[in-house]
């Protein structure tokens, strides 16, 4: 394959492998794997991203998926996504990593191999999971390699039954979080040990192969702080290193270009982009748009451009509620225009632009089918074209506010993009009320010159440098200079 070019602020689509595949099936009437994914569909499924993650690609647990079929909290859960679920329909959780060879059901390695090269063709970057705090409960390196794992004693298996369990004439831990109970389809990792440490990164200097990056689950758990704080001198003492800057030194040393992405909480995004992470998730955003007010978000977009180049802005992935569950509608449409429009990388989760709502636990191999919501199909049928077009590495980008308005307190968030291709302007009254603004385009366009507001399809004759808007609740304009984008 040709040597890819990685993009400063790429558009990302998560995909649920599992259930997309099934959903294609069934579409399709027979059954469709990565040996016989039609390149149209990839075509039409990616036109406007970067990047591709296919979340839950590798070989799942037969002992997880034993503890996804009858814990009674998940069972609640498959209820509420899927009222006619039955045991076939639960294939395990794609985070209780049996090994990390592609499913069989899926398409196995050669198939996965020949989708990446046909998205190579279409300019696409391939990532994929990878699961560094814990492996199944039954995966061979807790024999192979008991060391690489936390122990325990017969005195935890009986008095912590939750957090310990025996596997052969060992007694290991579950894997954890350390807000949460433990996750008993997994076992927990010691990032303490030396043999661990090389098996991983054998792992991922072997999954270059497969893909041009991956996104690390829980990343934080194995920062060495949190990993002691987490596991106190059950790991030992730690290693000359953190965890993830030798991890990713030593995997950069073979491949350069393979990048990292961070899943992670806490406020701890700048300390693993320290780290070596190429990209962190910015959970912060996230609860600011879902929770707080525009101070709040515009002084959340005042940090260094830097930093921010290398977050990973999401109103919705396969963790969190489905946005128009948890945003509503028209709110749902205002975050992901202001998502979309910042500097780094922007994930979309498949669906979204879609109108789904039902967040799928992510054991089911099958999802409800979910009639399309037309209003907000057109938004992302609109708003993705000229988002992927003018948002690019030889642009600039700048919070912009609006004529009259004090900044911070003003529910207008404003983006303005600028290259040597002319400007985008994307302006969200992220409110429920009506309001008014002025927008000052001095330095941007000439008098008598035309605009395109792209959410209408209106060209504006400017025959002065100002434009009045009277924007309802929730209302985005995206406003360019040039050629309208075709539908």
């Amino acid at each position: 394959m040709k040597k890819i070019t990685w993009p400063e602020h790429p558009l990302i689509l998560e995909i649920n492998t599992w259930t997309w595949l099934r959903e294609l099936s069934d579409q399709y009437g027979k059954t469709i794997t990565f040996e016989n994914l039609p390149v149209r569909v990839l075509e039409k499924e990616t036109r406007d991203f970067d990047l591709v993650w296919f979340m839950g690609v590798w070989r799942r647990s037969p002992k997880g998926r034993e503890v996804a079929v009858t814990h009674p909290d998940l069972q609640d859960e498959y209820r509420k996504a899927l009222s006619d679920f039955s045991e076939e329909d639960v294939v395990g959780s794609p985070y209780s990593i049996y090994d990390y060879s592609v499913d069989p059901h899926l398409g196995g390695a050669e198939g996965l191999i020949a989708v990446r090269k046909k998205l190579a063709e279409l300019g696409k970057i391939l990532i994929l999971d990878f699961v560094p705090n814990h492996v199944a409960v039954d995966h061979s390196w807790g024999e192979d390699v008991p060391d690489a794992f936390v122990r325990g004693s017969e005195q935890d298996l009986a008095s912590n039954p939750e957090g310990f369990f025996k596997r052969g004439e060992s007694i290991f831990a579950y894997g954890k979080d350390p807000y949460f109970p433990s996750w008993t389809d997994t076992m927990q990792v010691n990032s303490f040990s030396r043999v661990y440490r090389e098996k991983v990164i054998e792992t991922l200097q072997a999954m270059g192969k497969y893909c041009d990056g991956v996104r690390c689950d829980m990343a934080m758990l194995l920062v060495d702080r949190i990993f002691q704080q987490t596991w106190g001198d059950r790991g030992g003492q730690p290693l000359e290193q953190e965890f993830w800057q030798e991890v990713i030194g030593r995997v950069k040393e073979i491949n350069p270009d393979f990048k990292f992405f961070a899943e992670v909480y806490w406020d701890m995004e700048w300390e693993l982009q320290q780290q070596g992470f190429d990209f962190c998730y910015d959970k912060r955003l996230y609860d600011r748009l879902l929770h707080e007010g525009v101070e709040s978000i515009k002084g959340h977009l005042h940090a260094e451009l830097d930093y921010q180049k290398r977050l990973v802005r999401f109103i919705e992935n396969h963790d969190e509620p489905r946005a128009v569950s948890a945003f509503g509608e028209k709110r749902s449409l205002a975050a992901a225009s202001i998502v979309l429009s910042l500097p780094g990388a922007r994930l979309l989760h498949f669906g979204q632009h879609l109108g789904r709502r039902i967040r799928l636990p992510v054991q089911l191999g099958r999802g409800k089918t979910e009639r399309v919501v037309p209003a907000i199909e057109e938004h992302y049928r609109k708003l993705l074209p000229v988002i992927s077009e003018n948002i690019h590495d030889k642009g600039t980008w700048r919070l912009f506010h609006l004529n009259g308005e004090e900044f911070l307190h003003s529910p207008f968030i404003s983006a303005l993009w600028e290259s040597d291709k002319g400007f985008l302007l994307i302006v969200v009254n992220y409110s429920d009320n009506n309001q008014t603004g002025t927008i000052d385009f001095s330095g941007l366009v000439k008098r008598g010159e035309k605009i395109t507001e792209e959410m209408q399809k209106q060209t504006i004759l400017l025959d002065q440098n100002r434009l009045d808007i009277n924007a309802s609740p929730w209302e985005v304009n995206v406003f360019r200079k040039g050629k309208a984008v075709p539908l």
